[in-house]
């Protein structure tokens, strides 16, 4: 049943343009979502952890045995109005604006919910989050400590293969963090005063190349450090008075960040600087339990094997997995053009991929 609908029910979630921050989209793609959850269903409205945004959906199916499961997704994309697509088939291509990143993932959590339903007997709780926040989150993760006395959480972003084509989920996630610089400095005429000004752009291209010369991959922290963002100046005749810089960076834990942070002077030739790290979340790591508890179960389960692997970016799983030891991310279908109006999900993904799912959420019942 999970594959047979999956396309109906993708086109009718990508069918509603959602970017973050969209209080009247997210109501309306969490009404969607509760017309596919099992009917037994209780469902409650989380306020979301950033202000101003609908509230986040939470439904649990309660059972008669003893494991506790999460499924984990988010509903907010980072495509515009302007810009959304809705669902197209192009041969085994399933192509829309929010597809892979994630309500793919989010499609195929409710399927994997609507068959555990059917076994009351197997589970205590299973609980589906999906949060309208995900993709612009300043602050912090609300939900984490409430899901303390679960066995696993499950997060359906998207899928991915590893080494000989085998089906991947993943364990290790980066900590991320957003570097925001704003640099004064004074404005003067740059053709007949250019040195009475203080030139904000000159200061912020130097602080985006002491960034980006921090970033080692390869070392043992993994640190990236990217300069994405500089904007700076209001007209082509003036010494620029203020600007704005903002760096992405990733690294194994989140204190690895603070030499990056303490490496931008407070001045540059006269032009103040102002460095914070206005965005945090932290790295997750459950390659060890995953090993120890769930991968042979899970293996055995599915009848072929199974990596569990890396990827650099973040997740709402990494928050969850601050509290829930045994934590996997991954499970969604695979794709691609994330972030992009035209992103995809192979459709041939979505019975191995679901199947990854189902045996990886019955294994974590049985730990």
């Amino acid at each position: 049943m999970i594959c047979a609908h999956f396309e109906r029910d993708l086109s009718a979630m990508v069918a509603v343009s959602s970017p973050s921050g969209d209080v009247e989209s997210a109501e309306e793609l969490c009404a969607i979502v509760t017309t596919l959850l099992p009917p037994e269903a209780r469902i409650e409205r989380p306020p979301c952890s950033t202000a101003g945004h609908a509230p986040d959906l939470l439904a649990k199916v309660e059972g008669s045995g003893s494991g506790r499961v999460l499924l984990l997704g988010h509903l907010d994309t980072v495509i515009s109005h302007a810009d959304h697509r809705p669902l197209e088939r192009h041969g085994d291509r399933l192509t829309g604006s929010g597809s892979i990143d994630m309500k793919g993932g989010v499609v195929l959590a409710l399927g994997v919910m609507r068959a555990l339903a059917e076994l009351p007997r197997e589970f205590a709780e299973i609980s589906l989050l999906t949060v309208v926040d995900e993709e612009w989150r300043v602050g912090g993760f609300d939900h984490g400590p409430r899901f303390a006395d679960y066995d696993a959480c499950l997060c359906f972003e998207a899928g991915q293969l590893g080494p000989g084509g085998i089906e991947a989920v993943v364990a290790r996630r980066k900590a991320a963090a957003t570097l925001k610089v704003t640099a004064t400095g004074v404005a003067a005429h740059s053709g007949s005063a250019p040195e009475k000004g203080r030139n904000a752009l000159l200061a912020l291209a130097d602080v985006a190349a002491r960034v980006a010369a921090l970033g080692d991959p390869a070392g043992d922290n993994r640190l990236t450090a990217i300069p994405t963002v500089l904007s700076s100046g209001d007209a082509f005749n003036v010494v620029p008075a203020a600007g704005e810089l903002v760096c992405d960076l990733r690294a194994e834990h989140l204190d690895h960040f603070d030499p990056v942070l303490a490496a931008i002077p407070a001045e540059i030739e006269g032009v103040d600087l102002d460095s914070a790290l206005v965005r945090r979340w932290p790295g997750m790591d459950s390659r060890a339990i995953v090993a120890e508890r769930l991968q042979a179960p899970a293996e055995e389960l599915l009848g072929r094997p199974l990596h569990v692997g890396s990827r650099g970016g973040a997740s709402d799983a990494s928050h969850v997995a601050q509290h829930v030891a045994l934590t996997l991310d991954g499970l969604g279908p695979r794709g691609g053009h994330a972030h992009h109006p035209g992103e995809f999900v192979d459709e041939a993904s979505v019975r191995p991929r679901a199947e990854v799912a189902l045996a990886l959420a019955a294994a974590s019942l049985s730990v």
